[in-house]
């Protein structure tokens, strides 16, 4: 887990990742942190790049979507 703040705002995020994503080549993953409000998405090997924020209802439903496979 690692905190930031939100680009452009002083919002704390806390960003976690799945376990599987060891740090060791080729097993990168996406990291998640949620706000009020929104989830947020980034890449794990690139903290700074763009992030995606969905609103927490959508993402849910994506969630639960896709864990019926």
């Amino acid at each position: 887990m690692s905190v930031e703040s939100v680009p452009g705002g002083g919002t704390q995020l806390e960003w976690f990742k799945s376990s599987y994503s060891s740090g060791e080549p080729g097993s990168d993953c996406v990291e998640v942190a949620t706000a009020p409000d929104t989830v947020h998405i980034r890449d794990s090997k690139n903290k700074e790049g763009a992030q995606l924020a969905f609103p927490k209802g959508p993402w849910a439903d994506f969630v639960a979507h896709t864990a019926k496979g």
